[in-house]
């Protein structure tokens, strides 16, 4: 297997209906990340909202297996937390959802999946999210020195300040994880977990007990996760006639297993979300 190498390019990957999301928020995934952190942090990302005097508008996301931390601002409280807050959020297993109300600001370091534990980091709960509490970051004086920039890049930048000398040396297994993992995005014939061990050339227990450790979640959900954000991508897109042809081309059977698991993550059926992104063009 290829060593990894740090080739991600800015994505509304895994963003459900990016075209209506767009038009209510200013979201940015482009902000660089310092060269020491580059094996952990994949990307900065910010996004601000203004619904005042307007109604809700829900967010939508099919998460990479990552952690995110953030700052955030706003008129309202999020996940239960009364803002401003530096948070924590652990891998997301299912649809990530949010309704934006009032006014806020996000702005965040994205971990590579596997990147906050080799940063040195506890593994927060699945599904979680919580204040920061890491005796290497102090939180006020972060959400200070974040808060005193207005711009998103400067924002990035204290963020970036702040983590990059807490890097350590990343383990030849970390760099070995991540190409794994790029290879399960960006591969779409990879649609079964001993496809992935032999890749890595482990027995599929291995690889179940370092996905435990490190990613927090199985190289299963892992994949069903990569190839639904696959399929809901080439929908925007705008590439889809034949549901059944993309249902096959991502590994499924048959329509209906896909169907089923397309509304089991995403919350509707495919061929009604095909129908809401035909809208928001």
């Amino acid at each position: 297997m290829a060593s990894w190498t740090n080739a991600t390019a800015p994505t509304t990957r895994g963003v459900l209906r990016p075209a209506a999301t767009a038009r209510v928020t200013a979201l940015r995934r482009d902000a660089p990340v310092h060269p020491a952190l580059e094996p952990f942090v994949e990307r900065y990302w910010s996004v601000r909202w203004d619904r005042t005097g307007l109604p809700p508008f829900r967010s939508e996301v099919l998460s990479h297996p990552s952690v995110n931390l953030s700052v955030e601002t706003g008129t309202e409280p999020r996940f239960g937390v009364a803002l401003p807050a530096v948070l924590l959020h652990g891998v997301v297993t299912r649809r990530f959802t949010v309704d934006l109300v009032g006014a806020g600001r996000v702005t965040a370091a994205k971990f590579r999946p596997g990147g906050w534990v080799a940063f040195g980091g506890r593994q927060p709960a699945r599904d979680s999210t919580a204040p920061l509490s890491d005796p290497r970051l102090d939180p006020g004086a972060l959400l200070d020195a974040v808060l005193a920039e207005e711009d998103d890049d400067a924002r990035a930048a204290v963020l970036d300040a702040a983590l990059a000398p807490l890097a350590p040396d990343p383990a030849p297994a970390h760099l070995e994880l991540q190409a794994l993992m790029e290879r399960m995005a960006a591969d779409r014939t990879l649609v079964r977990v001993d496809q992935v061990a032999a890749l890595a050339a482990t027995s599929t227990r291995s690889l179940q007990r370092l996905f435990a450790g490190s990613v927090g979640v199985s190289p299963k959900a892992v994949l069903a996760r990569y190839r639904l954000q696959d399929a809901a991508a080439t929908i925007d897109a705008g590439g889809v006639d034949d549901l059944a042809g993309l249902a096959a081309s991502l590994g499924w059977f048959d329509q209906a297993h896909f169907s089923r698991d397309f509304r089991a993550v995403v919350g509707v059926p495919p061929s009604v979300y095909l129908a809401r992104a035909r809208a928001d063009t």
